[in-house]
């Protein structure tokens, strides 16, 4: 039985589209057959995440994890599968995402930007007919706002 014991990131690089999380020695840690299994960075030393998606994109990843001279290999798909791992992980990418917003927020963000600007606008006309002393269009536009 594989259990995880510690995954902390050596660093967090950020792109557009991926969060790698860069691992190192004495920062991952398994607990296999109730021995401690330290992280080496011998085939893969990163785990890259879709920013959007939320999935890990590099699935077929071997991970190597060392006890003295045993070397033991794990693979990503094994990894994602022990719930341990996936709590830890999602827990030190979750600020890194990309969330989408709704459409219904999207419309009710641009129906308010619109409704501003509009105010805006009404007042920087009202500026304009009281510099030109125009009574009329003055009264008319404050019965605007």
């Amino acid at each position: 039985m594989v259990t995880v014991k510690m995954l902390k990131p050596y660093y967090i690089k950020m792109s557009n589209e991926y969060v790698r999380v860069i691992l190192a020695y004495q920062y991952f840690s398994v607990v296999i057959n109730q021995k401690v299994y330290q992280f080496v960075p011998i085939e893969e030393k990163e785990i890259r995440i879709d920013r959007k998606t939320q999935e890990i994109v590099n699935i077929e990843s071997k991970f190597a994890f060392q006890k003295g001279k045993d070397i033991i290999y794990i693979t990503m798909k094994k990894l994602i599968s022990l719930p341990d791992f996936l709590i830890q992980l999602h827990t030190i990418v979750k600020p890194y995402y990309i969330e989408e917003e709704t459409s219904e927020e999207t419309n009710e963000n641009n129906s308010y930007i619109i409704t501003e600007l509009e105010r805006l606008n009404v007042k920087r006309l009202i500026d304009e007919a009281l510099d030109e002393r125009d009574d009329q269009a003055f009264y008319e536009l404050v019965k605007l706002l």
